[in-house]
């Protein structure tokens, strides 16, 4: 079941520049879908469209049968989007953050916080003010509360940038375990190959808000005769 349908998306910023250019693209239910390209390509604007912060210029944007410019306030209730500069407040423990956000859902709060402490496995640190917290905790801390809510989409803008290598792999492992587990669709950009090809179910590259390719991983891997999607990566995007 498809539940993300983008058909030849616009998107231009005070009428000159064109930041997406036509895009189309569907997402399947329970899919890591990643979106790749240079800087400046467009993924962000993507992103913000499907989490329902921007209207596209023209061509239309469903997430399970809802538009995102018509239905955004219900569409809202079945999301979450974790911006790349996404920050917590930084007096507040780990802890009162998670409160914080939980309590502005409905349910059962103490069950939503516990699943955030699963999920950021950050322990006891969750006691200490956030601003003590390194940039890994802190995007830890901010995955789980994105995802204690068990989205039924997950919109994730570079996810493990500017991490180290411990964190870095505790996010890329905790997303794809997450959405195995739960059901739960994950549409998410990056500038890291190795993180594209070991998050992502399918993938598209895009340069200059196009599409200039779309697949598994893997198959473009094969299909450009490389060693690892970096190398395709240049190849396609240098010729663009």
């Amino acid at each position: 079941m498809e539940i993300v349908e983008v058909e030849d998306v616009v998107k231009i910023y005070d009428g000159k520049v064109r930041a997406l250019d036509g895009m189309s693209f569907k997402v399947g239910e329970g899919e890591i879908f990643g979106i790749i390209g240079p800087n400046g390509a467009g993924k962000t604007t993507m992103l913000r469209i499907l989490a329902t912060l921007l209207q596209p210029t023209s061509g239309r944007v469903t997430i399970y049968g809802l538009d995102v410019v018509k239905d955004a306030d219900r569409i809202r209730e079945i999301i979450s989007y974790l911006p790349e500069e996404a920050g917590a407040f930084k007096n507040l423990s780990g802890y009162e953050n998670l409160r914080f956000m939980a309590e502005l859902y409905e349910g059962d709060t103490e069950a939503l916080i516990q699943e955030a402490e699963r999920i950021s496995g950050l322990g006891e640190r969750l006691k200490d003010k956030v601003k003590t917290y390194s940039k890994g905790m802190l995007r830890r801390l901010l995955l789980a509360r994105a995802l204690m809510v068990k989205p039924r989409l997950a919109i994730l803008d570079e996810p493990t940038s500017g991490l180290d290598v411990i964190h870095a792999h505790y996010v890329r492992k905790t997303i794809k375990e997450y959405a195995r587990n739960h059901g739960v669709t994950v549409v998410v950009s990056s500038h890291n190959m190795l993180e594209v090809e070991y998050l992502c179910d399918r993938m598209i590259l895009i340069n200059k808000g196009k599409i200039l390719l779309s697949g598994k991983p893997r198959e473009l891997i094969e299909r450009y005769n490389s060693s690892n999607l970096e190398e395709v990566f240049v190849e396609v995007a240098g010729n663009a």
